[in-house]
């Protein structure tokens, strides 16, 4: 639904997006995470075919972004950090109006506004001016103006940001929702747990360029390294004697606790059992140390910091 290869936009002498290269499935969402600045906003403009590629090129839902904008832009619904609500329409009026940008016949734009206000539970307060609404309501009628003409792809920027936790919960529940089989989602997003808890895959940009970009379980062992497992134990134990397989590396041990690094876990954990319970081990957990998207975000960051000193 999604693809790019050497993406990229100068403004001037500045360079703000370098060289991205993207491909995203039906049915995934895509978090782009990085700085204020990084470029992860004029990437998204260039997705929307409303700011014009310096070099490389993208297509969305199958058309080039610079040979086919009309066509990008109908194919696409934009949540942008600042949604432009009009304050004195009311939810039905104000998506009636985007209905009509979207050509959209009358008898369509009254179907289709009555079902994305019932789907985002805001039917009661339809003839409500939004300027009456929550932070949380207003979100999910800019997701609803987003949808309005079926779009196959929805490129999200903030979806939560300034929101209340309540709120926010109700907006990520959304877009989980929204997302299908169908349906590719983009989120520009700076909160770490809601990208861990949304995205099938993600990639940082920094300065333009995307550092690095996978699955979540990919980006932690890219990044961390192999996954870490503590044993805990009911009593006090005596480990002489215990031999680990040679692709497990023992990193710390205690009278109740063993830490471990596990190369394999789904050959080595079993094996790591069997080990323990050969010399009667009183195991009480077996445990994966957590490791979060966080960890992963900061040390990259790090890294590319390093590296900018360095040079």
């Amino acid at each position: 639904m999604i693809e790019t290869q050497d993406l990229s936009k100068q403004f001037h002498d500045f360079m703000a997006v370098d060289g991205v290269n993207l491909s995203v499935q039906s049915g995934q969402i895509l978090a782009l995470l990085g700085q204020n600045g990084a470029g992860k906003t004029t990437t998204v403009r260039m997705l929307t075919a409303l700011l014009q590629p310096s070099r490389g090129w993208a297509r969305v839902a199958g058309y080039d972004v610079v040979k086919n904008g009309h066509d990008v832009r109908a194919s696409v619904g934009v949540l942008t950090e600042q949604h432009g609500l009009y304050m004195r329409m009311t939810a039905i009026e104000y998506l009636d109006y985007f209905g009509q940008v979207y050509s959209l016949s009358p008898s369509a734009r009254k179907t289709r506004s009555d079902n994305l206000l019932e789907y985002f539970g805001l039917a009661e307060a339809a003839h409500r001016r939004i300027g009456e609404y929550s932070k949380g309501m207003r979100q999910k009628l800019a997701l609803a103006r987003a949808m309005m003409h079926d779009p196959g792809v929805l490129l999200l920027d903030e979806p939560t940001s300034a929101m209340d936790p309540e709120s926010a919960r109700l907006v990520r529940d959304e877009i989980s929702r929204l997302k299908s089989a169908s349906r590719t989602i983009i989120i520009c997003s700076h909160n770490l747990t809601e990208v861990e808890a949304l995205a099938d895959k993600i990639a940082i940009i920094y300065r333009g360029r995307v550092l690095l970009q996978g699955t979540l379980d990919e980006l932690k062992s890219q990044v961390l390294g192999a996954p870490e497992y503590e044993v805990k134990f009911t009593e006090a134990w005596n480990s002489t004697g215990l031999e680990l397989p040679k692709d497990v590396e023992m990193l710390s041990q205690t009278p109740t606790s063993l830490k471990v690094r596990v190369k394999r876990p789904e050959e080595m954990n079993p094996q790591i059992l069997n080990a323990l319970s050969s010399k009667s081990a009183p195991v009480m957990a077996f445990q994966e140390e957590a490791r979060t998207l966080e960890q992963v975000y900061l040390k990259v960051m790090a890294d590319a910091k390093g590296r900018e000193h360095v040079q």
